[in-house]
């Protein structure tokens, strides 16, 4: 007889409903706050003055959070322990004039975000999903989360050569999907079907940001249920973990605490982190110097406090692929459930150097978590996170790290059952200090 399972269930079926009910970083910027509001944190408007006093606090922006909670007796001038992650996921995004369709099917126009494995769109299930701006200023999340649209693939009978020579798809012509049939297409259909969903009066809504999503739930998968499928684990997977850990860091604060945890998920890593939610931007380094500044401290109080600050930029990274081993460092084969792994690049498109590494294992060793390390095969690119950028715009130590996935930018990916929750317990570790 098998083992039972090693991992906490009750974090990884937490997981899959974050997952499942955060189908835009809109959504999950709302799923983070309502967990950390249950866990005495309040929201704090940009526009307001803000106090010294401790407790847990947090900003919400379009589809960023930053959090942080303020232990009891702590200096102007004391350093930040901050995770770092990111909201969004690449997807089929709706374009502004949305409505379109031709030969008797309806379609909506989307655009292409970020880098989505093309093919793992094609005849699936989509919702839609996202913020709608209305007339008044306001806005409002939207959720079509049943079967709404699909990008159908184009039969093998007329494509016989696509299993030997490959599946080529043009980002324009072949990624368009259809929602309907009819030829009286008109301007405004797609739109006055959502408000009539959200409830809204016709022509309420004068701005969106829609997204498409799958509707499949995340599953277990496996013999034994050890591994879990489903959307958005890069990056909501680390999102997740890392709102589990400072609720738990706050939560645990009677220990004593030396640094103020932080949560930071930006929006926009999938095309750059160039925006006002972005990791680039500069509403991190806003939050953090606001947050010096309210304890009244003064700008060498502000340099002190950056000067020993640390940032975990968690992030999903590439689990060895058993069916192209050859693709990856043939010393570094990071596996599923071998705990959260440790991104290192000497050109420094992961930020961890040697104190960095010590960090993390410090924290690894104090919650009790394996850890294992990933570098890329040196003939293959390498990827990037909001490491690098949040090191060099703030001038902050900065490590890499992450749960090593297969099908990463797949709309399903893959992880191990027990890695969210060791990755959440190594959070905990590090935000404790």
């Amino acid at each position: 007889m098998s083992e039972p399972p090693r991992f906490d269930r009750g974090h990884t079926d937490d997981l899959m409903s974050f997952l499942a009910t955060s189908p835009t970083p809109y959504h999950a910027v709302a799923n983070a706050a309502e967990r950390l509001e249950k866990a005495g944190f309040r929201q704090v408007a940009e526009t307001d003055a803000w106090d010294g006093t401790a407790g847990g606090r947090y900003v919400l922006r379009g589809g960023a959070i930053i959090a942080w909670y303020v232990p009891e007796g702590a200096a102007a001038h004391t350093p930040f322990r901050i995770v770092g992650a990111h909201t969004d996921s690449p997807t089929l995004r709706v374009k502004p004039r949305p409505d379109s369709g031709a030969h008797g099917w309806r379609q909506v126009a989307v655009e292409i975000y970020g880098g989505p494995l093309l093919n793992s769109w094609l005849d699936r299930d989509l919702g839609l999903a996202g913020r709608l701006s209305l007339r008044d200023g306001s806005t409002c999340l939207v959720n079509v989360d049943r079967p709404l649209l699909r990008v159908p693939q184009l039969a093998i009978h007329l494509d016989r050569s696509v299993n030997a020579d490959g599946l080529k798809l043009d980002k324009q012509r072949h990624m368009q999907p259809v929602w309907g049939m009819g030829d009286d297409v008109r301007d405004g259909d797609l739109i006055a079907f959502l408000e009539e969903t959200a409830g809204l009066r016709s022509g309420e809504v004068t701005g969106w940001d829609l997204m498409v999503h799958p509707v499949e739930p995340p599953a277990y998968l496996g013999r034994d249920r050890e591994l879990v499928a489903g959307p958005r684990m890069d990056n909501l997977l680390s999102v997740h973990a890392g709102t589990a850990a400072l609720a738990a860091a706050a939560a645990g604060q009677g220990s004593g605490l030396s640094s103020i945890p932080v949560l930071a998920a930006f929006d926009h890593e999938e095309n750059g982190s160039q925006s006002d939610t972005g990791a680039d931007g500069p509403l991190l380094g806003g939050v953090l110097e606001r947050s010096v500044f309210a304890r009244g401290g003064s700008y060498e109080d502000r340099a002190r406090a950056f000067a020993g600050t640390v940032c975990l930029s968690s992030d999903t990274g590439h689990a060895v692929h058993p069916n192209y081993a050859e693709r990856h460092d043939p010393t570094h084969h990071p596996r599923v459930d071998g705990g959260p792994i440790l991104k290192v690049n000497v050109n420094n498109r992961y930020a961890t150097d040697g104190s960095g590494r010590a960090v993390f294992a410090a924290a690894c060793e104090k919650a009790g978590v394996p850890f294992q390390s990933f570098v890329s095969n040196n003939a293959m690119p390498c990827g990037t996170t909001i490491g690098p950028i949040t090191a060099a715009r703030h001038g902050i130590r900065t490590v890499d790290i992450g749960v090593a996935i297969l099908s990463m930018h797949s709309a399903r990916e893959l992880c191990g059952a027990e890695d969210p929750s060791l990755l959440a317990k190594a959070l905990v570790a590090f935000l404790e200090g």
